[in-house]
């Protein structure tokens, strides 16, 4: 197994996405056949009911990591919450899933985006080096 810090975690939830405070966060690469990865993030409390109702739903959700440190490309997973534990102040919720690696590239998900707004040339080209220097948070739909 590897594990990482987890710097920031959110929730894409159909068409919106629910940002994570994190107090702290770990991802763990079980590093087995099924390509399994664990997901911590140890948050608010007020975010409770909002994950037990996700829990209780049983359903996949995709979840947006950035691992390590700000600057690097965000990692999109497709989970299941498998723990969720309630604290004094804070929030255990763990999460089983699987690197979605279809769509996980940030380049290409930001240059698909370009292209429907219809840039092309250099146009293109200086927005896509923009945005690739300040990382906005691109959406992607659940499947």
């Amino acid at each position: 197994m590897k594990s990482f810090k987890l710097y920031s975690l959110e929730v894409v939830d159909d068409d919106r996405s629910v940002e994570v405070p994190l107090t702290d966060g770990l991802i763990l690469n079980k590093e087995d056949d099924r390509y399994t990865w664990l997901l911590e993030a140890y948050t608010d409390l007020s975010l409770y009911d909002y994950f037990k109702k996700i829990s209780e739903q049983n359903r996949d959700i995709i979840v947006e990591a950035v691992i390590t440190k700000k600057e690097n490309d965000p990692a999109y997973f497709q989970t299941k919450i498998c723990s969720l534990n309630k604290f004094e102040k804070h929030i255990s919720v763990l999460f089983e899933g699987h690197l979605r690696r279809n769509k996980s590239d940030y380049s290409e998900l930001l240059l698909d985006i370009l292209l429907q707004k219809g840039l092309n040339g250099p146009e293109l080209l200086k927005e896509f080096k923009e945005k690739m220097k300040s990382k906005p948070k691109i959406k992607v739909k659940n499947p």
